[in-house]
């Protein structure tokens, strides 16, 4: 793993830093709750779409700018850096659009890839139900074919953005008398439609960030299928590995912000002569560059292999578990305020308690990490 830019790296990295400096997003709203914030992020995706920059890595032919895997790295870097905010279809950006490039017909990258970019047509991803989180091959949601149509049924839950989303990225079993796995179809399904109710689900930030997914048959034509019918499996784990991979270089970026916030507030209040506060920051530190160093050793992984690795769990988990472990700690460094609705730091504190439910939890991917990247025997559970 060679961590050096080469001559164009770094003139790729100094491109996109001259941009962000010069093109600053607008200050987030304070009034109009998460509808305005949305629109924020949805607004500051069509300039980066405008510059060129909402996606650098996707090809040049559907948008992007062929960035290698390394300036994709450094782009999710920068951006982190620069503390702007996400794009309001990272979804698309990141799990939608590689799946399509992959999986998706030519029609269908010419119908749907652009729209992506631009944040014309938001994106959700409908996995999860009530009954199949981390087993999502137990899915209960059912397609039947109609003629060139197919009638869905079901639910879906933890369904981020759905509320401003146009297309969902839902996997439905159309075969009930195969093998779990290979019953499932990926599909592509139209969220403006009477037969799909969005019902948000109110967290302790009180953000409506996820939502739930009621499906009373649904309609989606048979071209809107990705891959195949019965191949959904193959076709959702390569949006997940995508998922897990994607956002790793975000992630430690905005860690690490957080952990130099902390600290800053620990030297005003004279808490890194304390040996315990000290001890805590350091190892956080040790972490957030572990995590670093990991999230660069995936895109090796990527070059080497040609797609993501278990090794992305490896990145969510710790994260999750980093980010967590220091958000309590700035409770106790910053002290009221970091319990005090409406701050940042609450905020922070409050949203870590899902960090290691989100995105696989942490036991599955304890589970992925011990057999896909040790090695070591699947788990047999006694009855």
């Amino acid at each position: 793993m060679d961590l050096t830019f080469s001559p164009q790296e770094i003139a790729f990295r100094d491109e996109l830093r001259g941009w962000l400096a010069a093109n600053q997003p607008d200050a987030a709203p304070v009034d109009g709750g998460e509808d305005a914030q949305y629109q924020w992020r949805r607004d500051w995706q069509r300039r980066l779409y405008d510059a060129g920059w909402a996606a650098p890595a996707w090809p040049v032919e559907y948008g992007g700018r062929g960035a290698s895997l390394t300036e994709s790295a450094i782009y999710y870097e920068e951006i982190g850096r620069s503390r702007s905010p996400l794009a309001a279809n990272t979804l698309g950006l990141l799990l939608g659009g590689p799946t399509l490039m992959v999986w998706g017909t030519d029609e269908q990258k010419e119908r749907y890839l652009p729209p992506i970019l631009s944040a014309e047509e938001i994106w959700c991803q409908g996995f999860s139900e009530p009954e199949a989180g981390s087993d999502l091959a137990s899915l209960k949601t059912r397609a039947v074919k109609d003629g060139e149509e197919w009638v869905v049924t079901g639910q879906k839950v933890w369904t981020s953005g759905a509320q401003y989303s146009k297309w969902c990225m839902l996997v439905a079993r159309t075969d009930g008398d195969v093998p779990k796995h290979k019953g499932l179809t990926y599909f592509l399904m139209d969220m403006e439609q009477d037969a799909v109710q969005v019902r948000p689900l109110r967290q302790i930030t009180g953000e409506d960030e996820f939502n739930e997914l009621f499906i009373e048959e649904a309609r989606i034509p048979d071209a809107n299928v990705i891959g195949g019918v019965g191949n959904g499996w193959k076709v959702a784990l390569t949006t997940l590995m995508n998922e897990r991979a994607g956002l790793g270089f975000a992630l430690q970026i905005r860690l690490r912000q957080l952990l130099d916030d902390t600290i800053a507030v620990a030297a005003e209040r004279g808490l890194l002569e304390d040996p315990v506060y000290a001890d805590e920051l350091a190892e956080l530190h040790t972490r957030c560059e572990s995590i670093r160093l990991l999230a660069w050793k995936g895109l090796t992984d990527v070059e080497r292999y040609g797609q993501p690795g278990p090794e992305g769990s490896l990145v969510k988990w710790l994260w999750s578990d980093t980010n967590q472990r220091l958000t309590q700690l700035a409770v106790d460094i910053v002290g009221p305020a970091a319990l005090t609705a409406g701050t940042s730091w609450s905020y922070e504190f409050l949203r870590a308690r899902g960090n290691t439910i989100e995105g696989g939890t942490t036991e599955v991917l304890k589970n992925i990490v011990a057999e896909r990247v040790l090695g070591l025997p699947r788990l047999k559970v006694a009855v």
